[in-house]
């Protein structure tokens, strides 16, 4: 798992190494890979916020080398499927063909629209990019809101030693 504290909040945003072996898996390493992306759904045990699960890609989404648009319709019955199971919808991730990657002006207008548009009761969204560099190196974490974007980082103990599984 690695952890990125949420600025001086005292929370904590945990990825599960489930969702870390899932973001390798999809990290575009070839010429012809296309980027991917999903959902992530995370269970709140204040201070930690615990991403257990990330979805996608899907075959009905739309995806080229250079850029991804979800199918709408899968998300949302993804969204209703882990809500039953105590799981709640926190954000998006998506690859790009970067060695270390940082969200485009379009992804963050995206995640924008996407937390004015949503019922919610988060202070943010979570956007993930994952790049060609193995994770964490290869992981941009950033929190969005309706105005600012925060980007988090490792916490001192793993990017000392990398992160720990």
């Amino acid at each position: 798992m690695i952890v990125f504290p949420i600025g001086d909040s005292g929370q904590r945003l945990i990825f599960s190494p489930t969702v870390l072996a899932h973001f390798n898996k999809h990290r575009q390493t070839r010429w012809w890979q296309k980027e991917a992306g999903g959902q992530l759904f995370a269970r709140f045990v204040l201070p930690e916020i615990r991403i257990e699960e990330a979805t996608g890609p899907r075959i009905s989404d739309w995806r080229t080398r250079n850029s991804y648009r979800p199918d709408m319709r899968a998300e949302q019955q993804e969204i209703a499927v882990r809500h039953s199971r105590g799981l709640h919808f926190i954000g998006d991730w998506h690859t790009h063909p970067e060695q270390v990657p940082a969200p485009s002006l379009r992804d963050v207008e995206s995640m924008r629209e996407l937390v004015t548009k949503s019922k919610h009761s988060l202070n943010a969204f979570v956007l993930v990019i994952v790049g060609r560099e193995r994770v964490p190196a290869g992981l941009s974490v950033s929190l969005i809101d309706t105005e600012t974007m925060s980007s988090l980082h490792l916490a001192a103990d793993q990017r000392a030693d990398g992160a720990r599984g």
